[in-house]
C-alpha cells in the first residue's frame, strides 16, 4: 500500500500544479512554446521527499538549442524511467534573461 507522506492531496509546487495533470497534447503543446521562445529545456528530478529544496538533480546537460519535441519528450520518459520514484520537471531556461522562463513537474512519484 502507497502511503503519501503529503496527505490525500498532492502537494502543489510549481507552474501548473494547481491545475488537473496535464495531458499528453498538453505537455507537447507546452513543451513546443518552450522550444519557440528560444528557451532552453532541461530536465530534473528529486525525492518527493525533497521536492520542496531549490535544488534538484539535473538529468545530463540542458538541452541548448533543441528544436525537437519529441527529443524533449524522450528525454523527460528517460529520466522518469531511470527514476521512477522521483518528481520529474521540466525547465525552460531564457537566454537572454539568465533566468528560467517556465518550471512544472510532468511526472510525479506515485502519480497513477
Amino acid at each position: 500500500m502507497h502511503i503519501d507522506p503529503y496527505g490525500p492531496t498532492p502537494r502543489h509546487v510549481e507552474t501548473f500544479s494547481y491545475l488537473p495533470p496535464m495531458t499528453p497534447e498538453r505537455l507537447r503543446y507546452q513543451i513546443a512554446y518552450l522550444i519557440e521562445n528560444g528557451w532552453s529545456p532541461a530536465i530534473e528530478h528529486s525525492e518527493p521527499a525533497k521536492s520542496m529544496s531549490n535544488f534538484w538533480y539535473l538529468w545530463e546537460l540542458p538541452l541548448f538549442g533543441e528544436r525537437s519535441v519529441d527529443k524533449v519528450l524522450a528525454e523527460i520518459e528517460a529520466c522518469h524511467r531511470a527514476n521512477p520514484g522521483h518528481h520529474v520537471r521540466l525547465l525552460g531556461y531564457d537566454n537572454y534573461q539568465q533566468s528560467q522562463g517556465t518550471a512544472f513537474i510532468v511526472h510525479r512519484a506515485g502519480a497513477r
